[in-house]
């Protein structure tokens, strides 16, 4: 079976830095699979390999849509397996770099991903809500128990998304995901980097600091001024930035609330990847240099390779 190696690992851990000599030294090109570096313009936030590390080593599935525009983990299961299969064309084994785990998960062990979103249809849905608090994991219950039981009645995200996939599809979103979860088909090696957690912390209210001193309000404001509304403005940076702007909360408190929220979902990332199976974790606390991290990185990949 084709070989796919996916490096892993929570926000800010070092995957960057190492993944472009782990590719250099493959003699391959990387996959990114990070939910907010597919949009335009959103550089500085989402922490997106600079020009230079780019121009070193070729990157997929960056830069890809607007900030503007939908796009679903279906979406880019779809875009990503040509890009799988070119490079496997080329005796190239794909370098999969990143932390959002439903991508992952995607890929790995499959995922349902439905019919496409109706932005009609979920307003109407937000607005019985706004009547009754309640009324959607109550009517959610009604059309799918099984996926009720799932979902944590304040997650009105996911909520509404069930119930939409009931209607449009008239069959439980449990049932459509139990028929359509199909893994993509290949051998994937799965490589994680983890560090200790307050080191982790540290370094990720560094970065903060630092992309709020190379521009970071800036980007905010130009996105703003395009695309107000869209899912994008929710990601964490820009979310607090934004209500910066509007003159909800000083600058002091943005970058307090920027790094605390950067802290949890780096927790959450965490959760979420100890549930995955087979990857191979490697433990980099103490260590800054990438070509260090590389090196742990290369061992552990060519024991994987030697074993039968």
């Amino acid at each position: 079976m084709n070989k796919v190696i996916i490096l892993l690992g929570p926000t800010g851990v070092g995957k960057t830095e190492a993944s472009i000599l782990l590719a250099k030294a493959l003699g391959t090109e990387i996959i990114s699979a990070d939910s907010m570096q597919i949009y335009r313009g959103m550089d500085i936030g989402t922490a997106k390999p600079l020009k230079q590390q780019r121009e070193e080593v070729k990157h997929h599935m960056i830069d890809i849509i607007e900030p503007s525009d939908s796009y679903s983990v279906g979406s880019y299961i779809k875009d990503v397996t040509p890009i799988i299969e070119n490079l496997l064309k080329q005796d190239k084994i794909p370098l999969v770099v990143g932390g959002t785990g439903l991508y992952i998960k995607a890929m790995t062990r499959g995922i349902f991903s439905g019919p496409s979103a109706d932005r009609k249809l979920r307003e109407e849905l937000l607005s019985l809500e706004d009547r009754e608090e309640g009324f959607l994991y109550n009517y959610l219950n009604e059309l799918d128990p099984i996926a009720a039981g799932r979902i944590m009645p304040a997650d009105t995200r996911r909520i509404i998304r069930a119930i939409e996939v009931c209607l449009k599809t008239r069959q439980g979103i449990s049932e459509l995901q139990q028929e359509a979860t199909k893994p993509l088909p290949y051998g994937f090696i799965k490589i994680g980097l983890k560090r200790d957690r307050k080191e982790l912390y540290r370094i990720i209210e560094a970065r903060v600091d630092a992309m709020i001193e190379q521009g970071l309000i800036e980007e905010v404001k130009k996105i703003l001024n395009k695309n107000p509304d869209r899912t994008p403005m929710q990601a964490i940076g820009y979310k607090e930035i934004a209500m910066h702007i509007r003159r909800d909360i000083s600058l002091d408190e943005t970058v307090s609330l920027i790094k605390k929220s950067t802290r949890r979902y780096a927790k959450r990332q965490f959760t979420w990847f100890n549930r995955e199976e087979d990857i191979r974790w490697i433990d980099i606390t103490g260590i800054y240099d990438s070509h260090k991290v590389f090196r742990s990185i290369q061992k552990v990949l060519n024991d994987i390779l030697k074993s039968p």
